[in-house]
């Protein structure tokens, strides 16, 4: 995955990690309509909200649990 500070939109770049956490999804290259979907089905406005989220958590833990996609 690499650096998560050049994982991001270019707008973003130059926050540290703090500011990432915070900033809108867009941050994370999202299109201006799907970070609009998303706070509009779950209500998530920010890299830290989406990284927190109960479904987000949960599938994270179910692929993990799984492994390699066989």
């Amino acid at each position: 995955m690499g650096d998560p500070e050049q994982q991001v939109a270019k707008k973003y770049e130059r926050m540290d990690l703090n500011e990432l956490a915070d900033a809108p999804l867009e941050a994370l290259g999202l299109s201006t309509s799907d970070a609009a979907a998303l706070k509009q089905t779950l209500g998530l406005e920010t890299v830290r909200e989406l990284a927190e989220n109960r479904f987000v958590r949960r599938a994270q833990a179910i692929v993990n649990l799984a492994g390699p996609k066989q």
